[in-house]
């Protein structure tokens, strides 16, 4: 096994992957970030709500007001950069640093493809991905090396490959695959769509776009890896995601997806793509050709090493965090989040908050819309960590208007793919006295159902 792991440790690729993809994401997250800001949700999302809901362990990190243009400026700055590979080590760290800082200021944000990005960007950190193809290179031409080690490129694929085959595992699971939920609500609402509206509310097509969904996830790497299937899976890579984005509001992650998938062509064609890209821009493309391995010390070797097969198995183990807790993933939450369970559930809940005085007993019923914008409030209705941290949002305010000892209950109710709403959080419990933790949440009620599957 030693042998095996010194041979694969040793054995070298051409450089062109990783400089196609550092341009690519590069360009793709400027992109992005533009979009985000064009479209005004930087003032919508981070700067007019008056209250925030904060990842655990984060809640240090302080808002910035409107120097959060000016973050927003320097990620984007730092993204187009990377693209193009100048001062590549400083941009790809300014960029994982500002756009990680962008996603913990929020947790109502939460993307799984912004937390993608973010652990892309970091992996990218130990790569030389200005080792060809770039501003650095042109100008030192020290840094170019036409071959680097294979696990390089690798590790994105393995990065890659988690994303679809950890979706896919989550998807096996009764609600998604026996009752093809919840497709069966959301597709019939794609009313606007010429020619395949009509089917979008037949029964036979929930389940089969269910199914199918499942079965792409767990394939679509191995059909990638397995060069024969190759340009086969890229024309399916290619469809999925064009026909996720016309169905469903997850902005620009398809895109992320195809372009990512191009990573497992062999390097010849990210070759090809670069020299017609150096034509078009007059750039003398032969200057990065060379027979030169990038060799580094064996110490830093060893770090970077282990720091990343440290980071993978993290990738790895943490999704599984959910099988600590005994009570239904979908209904409490608890350990949801991070581990690619993407768009499996349709929930929705309603929650009305009384704020009573320990001194007087007065009761005052809460208005959410004073302290919560309409998307905070949607979000909150039926996250448990969400509920816990708005009481005491509450808790807090109405100490400061005079309650004294205030105590904040909830009157909740959940509706969870499709079923009927029932009642979600305990309302004889303070929330005031319960504290977020890693341990499990007592005060959510039991669900009164079973979904059955990983």
């Amino acid at each position: 096994m030693k042998q095996i792991l010194n041979t694969y440790f040793n054995s070298y690729t051409s450089t062109a992957t990783l400089a196609f993809y550092r341009l690519a994401f590069g360009l793709m997250m400027l992109f992005s970030l533009v979009r985000f800001a064009a479209l005004g949700w930087i003032e919508k999302l981070y700067i007019l709500p008056i209250n925030r809901f904060t990842y655990y362990g984060f809640e240090w990190i302080p808002r910035l007001g409107n120097y959060t243009y000016l973050l927003f400026l320097i990620a984007a700055i730092a993204a187009f950069c990377v693209a193009i590979g100048y001062k590549y080590r400083v941009a790809i760290l300014t960029f994982f640093l500002c756009f990680t800082y962008i996603e913990l200021l929020d947790k109502t944000t939460y993307l799984n493809h912004y937390y993608f990005i973010s652990i892309v960007s970091f992996v990218f950190i130990f790569l030389p991905a200005n080792a060809y193809f770039s501003v650095d290179a042109k100008q030192n031409s020290k840094l170019i090396f036409q071959d680097i080690p294979k696990w390089n490129v690798d590790i994105l694929k393995v990065l890659i490959a988690i994303v679809y085959i950890y979706a896919g595992l989550a998807k096996i699971n009764s609600d998604w695959l026996l009752e093809a939920m919840p497709l069966k609500i959301w597709l019939p609402t794609n009313n606007d769509l010429p020619i395949i509206k009509i089917i979008l509310n037949q029964n036979w097509v929930h389940y089969a776009f269910s199914w199918a969904g499942m079965v792409y996830d767990l394939a679509i790497p191995f059909l990638l890896l397995y060069k024969p299937t190759r340009k086969f899976a890229f024309i399916l890579v290619v469809l999925f995601h064009v026909l996720t984005r016309l169905l469903f509001p997850i902005g620009v992650f398809p895109f992320v997806m195809i372009v990512s998938s191009l990573v497992f062509f062999e390097p010849s064609f990210h070759e090809n793509v670069l020299k017609k890209i150096a034509l078009f821009f007059k750039i003398n493309f032969e200057r990065f050709n060379n027979t030169l391995e990038l060799k580094t010390s064996k110490v830093t070797s060893k770090l970077v090493k282990g720091v990343l097969i440290t980071f993978i198995v993290f990738q790895l183990l943490f999704p599984f965090r959910y099988l600590l807790y005994a009570n239904e993933l979908f209904w409490t939450e608890e350990g949801f989040r991070f581990s690619w369970r993407v768009m499996l559930m349709e929930k929705a809940g309603y929650t009305q908050f009384k704020v009573v005085d320990s001194k007087t007993n007065k009761e005052i019923r809460v208005n959410n819309s004073l302290f919560l914008t309409t998307f905070q409030e949607k979000q909150m209705a039926f996250q448990p960590d969400f509920i816990l941290e708005y009481a005491h949002i509450l808790e807090n305010h109405y100490k400061k208007q005079g309650v004294i000892n205030p105590q904040i209950y909830v009157e909740s109710y959940v509706a969870l793919n499709g079923r009927l709403s029932q009642k979600y959080i305990d309302p004889s419990v303070n929330l005031a006295n319960e504290t977020e933790s890693f341990k499990p949440k007592n005060w959510i009620l039991p669900f009164n159902d079973e979904i059955k599957g990983l």
